[in-house]
């Protein structure tokens, strides 16, 4: 039997060779996808190669752009590759947000997930350009920034149940000031009215600087705010804390009791955390999360990020995921029982 085949170039090749050959060339086509997808992992796997851009989606001098560039500084020294901030504010936080979410998943873009945008912005505006749940990849917390209830120090109530019983006996009468409508720090009031069952008046500035501003002066009765806004005119005793809105104490303000000690369940803390695209490689990912987590132990890191009130924030891409679900929905109800609107 003639064991031979033609080669279509007036060669003759052995039949069981030529078998041999297709079959090989057919193992090597089915192996290339495995072999890109071997190089694509192995080179999510040493990111960064080149410098990073880190979308920061508030104002600069701000708490959050303080602590996402001590971040970045942080990720810099690590790493051996530039992490640079581009700025890109508006619509409490939405603009930046969007930014971040139309970048292409290939880790040169990543940026600040906050609670606003990502959590608040959902229940407040009929239409997002982004989906928080879709459209982003969860690489791992930053910071943690609960809020603090400052009073006038004129204010009869030393303490959070003297605060109650005073608001209810007088509905409708005090005014709390904060930093603007559907933030965390308007949030937190509403919260505590609806807890608490009392009545008060929200009066939103432009910024927490003016709505402390006044109540020291004495034409708003009490604020909620960020700690770093607060605490200064605490220690100068120009104001009078009563609580933190967070679960545990804050190691910036110890002696301050929780909200929650008095109203069990009551839990409003700002937060910061790491975002990119949606479609960024797991194995990316897994690295993105190791090298923030190390940043994040840093005792240095650590040090700044108290100074400033805040607190590091680790937690895993799939809790972190499922916690940012958990705010929306705690948000939903405050927004929706208090009823507010964006004007």
């Amino acid at each position: 039997m003639d064991d031979s085949t033609g080669t279509g170039f007036g060669v003759r090749t052995p039949r069981r060779a030529a078998l041999g050959m297709a079959a090989a060339g057919a193992a090597a086509a089915l192996a290339a996808p495995g072999v890109a997808r071997a190089q694509v992992a192995r080179g999510a796997a040493d990111w960064p190669t080149q410098t990073v851009r880190y979308i920061n989606v508030y104002a600069p001098g701000g708490t959050t752009d303080i602590m996402g560039r001590i971040w970045c500084a942080k990720m810099s020294e690590l790493t051996g590759h530039q992490f640079l901030v581009d700025v890109r504010a508006g619509a409490a936080g939405t603009v930046g947000s969007t930014a971040i979410a139309r970048s292409a998943p290939d880790g040169l873009t990543i940026g600040l997930g906050s609670i606003a945008p990502l959590a608040v912005a959902p229940s407040l505006y009929p239409s997002l350009a982004f989906d928080p749940a879709r459209d982003f990849t969860y690489i791992g917390g930053m910071f943690q920034i609960p809020n603090l209830l400052i009073v006038n120090n004129d204010l009869p109530a030393r303490s959070v149940p003297e605060l109650i019983e005073l608001l209810k006996r007088n509905p409708g009468r005090y005014v709390f000031g904060s930093g603007g409508t559907g933030t965390t720090v308007h949030l937190s009031g509403e919260m505590f009215k609806q807890m608490a069952g009392v009545d008060m008046i929200h009066a939103p500035y432009r910024g927490e600087a003016l709505a402390i501003t006044d109540m020291i002066g004495g034409r708003v009765h009490m604020v909620f705010a960020n700690i770093p806004s607060a605490i200064a005119q605490v220690r100068q005793g120009a104001a009078r804390p009563l609580a933190v809105t967070g679960a545990q104490r804050s190691p910036v303000a110890p002696e301050v009791p929780t909200m929650a000690e008095f109203l069990p369940g009551f839990d409003i803390t700002s937060w910061g955390c790491v975002i990119a695209p949606a479609g960024i490689p797991a194995p990316m990912l897994e690295r993105m999360t190791a090298l923030s987590d190390r940043a994040l132990d840093d005792r240095e890191l650590m040090s700044k990020f108290h100074e400033s009130g805040a607190t590091p924030w680790k937690i895993a891409p799939d809790a972190l995921k499922a916690y940012r679900a958990e705010q929306e929905a705690l948000f939903a109800r405050v927004i929706r029982t208090a009823g507010v609107r964006m004007e």
